[in-house]
């Protein structure tokens, strides 16, 4: 018996990156897996992968922003897994820019996929766990939170995520539902490639800077994410509620 069997846990954008780290570590754990994403590729992928290792999976694509969309899907988890006991909202994007060269676009995007999806999934999963009196929403936010040169999109959706979790803790603790948030510094997935790229940084040497300024002297990787993640679902943390935890290999102020 594992910490999650007989529970299923709805990662959105979870087909790779930090989202596939934290959907591996419940299925370990023996939860039934559900992941919304928009990339059809990595979403075969993972259903493959995971299907091969004796995991539990449900797939579709299904894009955050449309709220019709995500309520479908989790009705189609409901109908073959029974429940949706933890909800890991962790679609995201990045179109950085500084302030003065961002467009309208750009700003709007990171916000609708961020914001919008998140209150769009945890709308949809709080039905199904306010029934059951029981839920886990996590919501993956961000040290650049605390503000970021050329991410003043992403930033204040990242900050938004911690408002909206600790909003979502104070009107659904009442029902056996807490919201948290952890905050991920410096992780190696397909977006901080992306930066590397946008830079035009070789990714080793994009890591090796990062590196430099972490007191424990590493990168992250999707594994710590999916660790904090798991403390914060577990049923053991029923009074674990409205918070944020930082999990950037040292303090952020």
């Amino acid at each position: 018996m594992t910490r999650f069997t007989g529970k299923t846990a709805f990662i959105t954008g979870g087909s790779r990156g930090i989202g596939k780290g934290v959907a591996e570590l419940f299925a370990q754990e023996g939860a039934n897996i559900a992941i919304i994403d928009i990339n059809e590729d990595a979403l075969a992928e993972t259903a493959a992968e995971f299907k091969e290792k004796g995991y539990h999976i449900f797939v579709k694509k299904a894009n955050v922003v449309e709220a019709g969309e995500v309520e479908t899907a989790m009705e189609e988890v409901v109908q073959q897994f029974g429940t949706l006991d933890i909800l890991v909202n962790n679609a995201g994007i990045i179109r950085d820019n500084l302030l003065f060269k961002m467009t309208d676009d750009d700003w709007q995007f990171v916000m609708d996929v961020h914001l919008k999806g998140s209150f769009n999934a945890s709308r949809a999963a709080q039905k199904y766990m306010v029934k059951q009196n029981y839920g886990r929403i996590i919501s993956i936010s961000s040290t650049s939170a605390l503000g970021n040169r050329g991410q003043a999109n992403y930033a204040t959706a990242k900050a938004g995520l911690q408002g909206l979790t600790k909003t979502l803790a104070i009107e659904l603790g009442r029902y056996g539902i807490t919201a948290n948030s952890v905050a991920p510094g410096f992780i190696e997935t397909e977006m901080t490639k992306a930066t590397a790229e946008r830079v035009g940084i070789p990714f080793t040497d994009f890591v090796n800077g990062a590196i430099a300024a972490i007191p424990v002297a590493r990168s992250g990787k999707p594994a710590d994410i999916a660790n904090a993640v798991a403390f914060f679902a577990d049923e053991k943390s029923s009074f674990v509620n409205g918070q944020v935890i930082y999990v950037a290999g040292g303090p952020k102020n």
